[in-house]
C-alpha cells in the first residue's frame, strides 16, 4: 500500500492530537497535579482587602515593626519592644504556596516578645507569613515572603 502526502498529512494531524488529548487527560485525572485555588473563600477576602491594606499602613506608622529570624529551634517573630506584650492578640499564619495541605494557623502568644514557629512545622522551600495582630484598639497587618 502506497500513502501519498495527503494521507501522511492526516496521519500526522491525527496523530498530534492524540499526542495533546494524551497529556490533556493525564493532566486533569492525575491526583499528582493538584488544581486548587489559592484560597478556597477568595471573594469574601477580596471585600477585606481594603482593611488589610489599613492595617499595613498602621504597621508602617509604628516606629518598630515585627521582624523574623531564622534559629535552629525555627522561626522567631518579634514584637515591638515598645509595646506591652500582654495587650498583643491575634493570628500568626504561613501559607505554603506549592502544598496548601501544609499551610496552618496559630494564635500570638508571646513569650519575651517573640513567638516561635518550631522546625516540626515547617519544612525548607518558600512560605508566606502573616501576622495579623492587634494592641489596644489598633489593627496591624505584616506580610513577608520568606524561604525557610
Amino acid at each position: 500500500m502506497k500513502i501519498n502526502w495527503g494521507t501522511g498529512i492526516v496521519i500526522a494531524f491525527a496523530c498530534f492530537i492524540a499526542f495533546i488529548m494524551y497529556f490533556v487527560v493525564t493532566m486533569v485525572t492525575d491526583q499528582k497535579y493538584h488544581h486548587d485555588l489559592v484560597v478556597e473563600d477568595y471573594y469574601k477576602q477580596e471585600l477585606s482587602l481594603q482593611d488589610d491594606i489599613d492595617k499595613e499602613e498602621n504597621a508602617l506608622k509604628l516606629e518598630e515593626n515585627i521582624t523574623y529570624t531564622k534559629t535552629a529551634e525555627g522561626i522567631v517573630i518579634q514584637f515591638p519592644e515598645s509595646i506591652n506584650e500582654s495587650q498583643i492578640s491575634g493570628t500568626v499564619t504561613l501559607y505554603r504556596p506549592s502544598n496548601k495541605t501544609l499551610d496552618f494557623q496559630m494564635p500570638i502568644v508571646l513569650k519575651d516578645h517573640s513567638i516561635l514557629i518550631a522546625n516540626d512545622k515547617l519544612v525548607s522551600g518558600r512560605w508566606n507569613l502573616t501576622v495579623d495582630w492587634k494592641n489596644n484598639n489598633s489593627s496591624y497587618l505584616y506580610k513577608k515572603s520568606i524561604v525557610y
